[in-house]
């Protein structure tokens, strides 16, 4: 199937369905809420029961930070302004400035696996180096890189700093961005009001103990999706003279399979490959336009298991033409 026919499939797909959009944010808040309520009530039980409904709750956060993610893209709504203020009200739940979040992200859809439009900065998730910039660090440089590609750092460490700490800030962005960066203070402040008024009202150490682990849960798996479809082996990285955007969907994005029930949690994110080839389908249709042609079909198929392999693929090797280990290179650097 060529480019152009591909690209016109993904268009019967665009748009959001009003009612459905309604249904999702109803089958996401309302069950978090119940669940919030539950988890408060439980320490006066058992704390351990208490996680244990984090876990459930943060699958919840994780369903609307996909509702949040859709409306940065204009794809839930038919109308600018509901996704911009549903997008907003998620944005307060995921600890994300929206407005910020939104225009960062879209720069992540301009460049994805282009290797002559890596952005700089904080995309250590989607972003790599070279086998060849990597041996051009220094010693320092090189060890501190690994470092953060660690999965202990990367993905346990990191998620929950950057978004309780680093989204307080509008960090990586240009003064230019004047809305998106008064954005990051006026979610802060409204962030410190909310959770102020729920401290008053439950306890500040109560409030501490429920919602502290439901944002850390959140945020390890919704890094842990977002990056593992971009860094498995057999992805493809191109320079500029040979990226296009269906070959970049298709050989530089995964679909991660996962079971009906995690699909459902985490809002058929799994087809990514889909969603880079029209960010303007909702969620709720990605799943039928993977189904629509064998094309979509020949995308990269990732198990779970392998996702928590995906750390090792770190580098880029120009020659291969594939996705490698640190190790790779330890025995050329050696030689250096």
């Amino acid at each position: 199937m060529s480019r152009p026919a591909i690209r016109r499939v993904t268009r019967a797909y665009e748009g959001g369905d009003l009612r459905r959009s309604l249904w999702q944010i109803a089958n996401s808040f309302v069950p978090l809420l119940g669940i919030c309520a539950l988890m408060y009530w439980c320490l006066a039980v058992s704390y351990v029961l208490t996680l244990a409904l984090a876990v459930v709750a943060a699958g919840f956060v994780v369903r609307i930070f996909i509702i949040q993610h859709d409306c940065g893209h204009g794809s839930f709504f038919r109308s600018r302004w509901a996704n911009d203020a549903v997008g907003t009200v998620c944005g307060l739940i995921t600890f994300t400035p929206y407005s910020m979040w939104r225009r960062q992200h879209a720069q992540h859809h301009g460049s994805w696996n282009n290797l002559d439009r890596r952005e700089p900065g904080m995309d250590i998730y989607t972003g790599c180096r070279t086998v060849a910039e990597y041996r051009a660090l220094s010693p320092m440089r090189r060890w501190r890189y690994r470092l953060l590609q660690h999965p202990l750092v990367v993905w346990v460490a990191l998620p929950p700093l950057v978004f309780l700490l680093l989204y307080r800030t509008p960090f990586d962005s240009p003064r230019s961005w004047r809305p998106e960066r008064r954005a990051v203070h006026l979610t802060n402040l409204a962030l410190l009001t909310l959770y102020l008024g729920l401290g008053s009202l439950l306890g500040f150490r109560a409030m501490a103990l429920v919602q502290g682990p439901i944002i850390i849960i959140a945020a390890t798996i919704g890094v842990w999706l977002f990056s593992i479809q971009h860094r498995f082996e057999r992805v493809c990285w191109m320079r500029q003279s040979a990226w296009d955007p269906v070959t970049a969907s298709l050989e530089g994005c995964s679909y991660l399979e996962l079971p009906p029930i995690l699909q459902w949690f985490t809002g058929n994110i799994g087809f990514h490959h889909i969603h880079h080839l029209n960010p303007r389908i909702p969620n709720y249709r990605l799943e039928a336009c993977h189904a629509a042609s064998p094309a979509f079909r020949a995308a990269h198929v990732l198990k779970p298991w392998q996702g928590l392999r995906a750390w090792r693929s770190a580098l880029w090797d120009e020659k291969t033409c594939r996705m490698v280990p640190f190790a790779s290179c330890r025995d050329a650097i050696s030689a250096e």
